[in-house]
């Protein structure tokens, strides 16, 4: 039985895989689903009652944790979201992993893109003027620019099951040292798919870490879906995302095409 690993990013936690924990587990895999420190528990207890010290977590504390449970497997196959996608390309870059899909990643390298939505959106996370102070999702927040794509009522509904707080300095790790990939190695297969209407992770900058990839016979592929936010994993249709991502798993040893739709 092949072991996935599962690894949220920003504003969640391992909450946020629990369709993905039954669906890949009816498949015969073996599903685990991990929370960075000080994101274990219910979302709506961490949100009414934030963690001490959670201002202070940074990105390299979270990809410790995150190997120390990796290297109890043999190489698992990693599924990353946001900030957990380029976790997922950390793992990838040191030869921890079978292979990986990376959804809605981050990207490494200090890579932006142009977007408003991702430069406001940024900016508000990472305002140095905040210090430590965690970043507050609010329900607004979460609907304006995580599940955009969802009307208010589930909006409010996913925020409630799935959104925690977040520390502001994960993001700005991102940009730094710690979210440094080699993207001129080999590397093992990579899958990208984001969403056509993600206001956080941008589908161009994706399709430029894509892109970044240069060895010529390692598997890179794109998957763009049309009318999906950054809540691609949660929001109704994720089961053709997922879908998606088993086939192309399944498959994975084929000549990739990078694809757009």
């Amino acid at each position: 039985m092949k072991d996935i690993v599962f690894i949220h990013g920003m504003f969640q936690n391992a909450k946020s895989w629990t369709h993905w924990e039954r669906f890949f587990g009816a498949r015969g895999y073996n599903c685990h689903t991990l929370s960075w420190p000080l994101h274990e528990g219910d979302p709506a207890n961490l949100k009414s009652d934030p963690p001490e010290g959670l201002g202070d977590l940074h990105l390299d504390e979270v990809v410790a944790a995150i190997t120390h449970e990796i290297l109890k497997i043999e190489k698992p196959i990693v599924i990353g979201h946001s900030v957990g996608g380029l976790i997922a390309q950390l793992l990838a870059n040191k030869k921890l992993v079978s292979l990986a899909v990376l959804i809605s990643s981050v990207a490494p390298n200090s890579m932006l893109d142009f977007d408003w939505n991702f430069i406001k959106n940024s900016a508000l996370i990472t305002n140095p003027l905040k210090g430590n102070q965690p970043f507050i999702m609010d329900k607004t927040s979460f609907h304006q620019s995580f599940a955009n794509t969802l009307d208010e009522e589930a909006a409010d509904l996913a925020w409630r099951e799935y959104a925690t707080h977040d520390s502001r300095n994960i993001l700005r790790d991102c940009m730094g040292p710690a979210g440094h990939v080699d993207l001129d190695k080999p590397h093992v297969p990579l899958l990208f798919v984001t969403g056509e209407e993600d206001k956080i992770i941008p589908a161009s900058l994706v399709k430029q870490n894509t892109e970044a990839y240069t060895d010529k016979k390692s598997l890179v592929g794109l998957k763009i879906f049309p009318q999906r936010s950054h809540f691609i994993c949660g929001e109704p249709g994720w089961e053709e995302v997922a879908d998606y991502v088993y086939t192309w798993m399944k498959g994975q040893q084929t000549e990739p095409a990078t694809t757009v739709i």
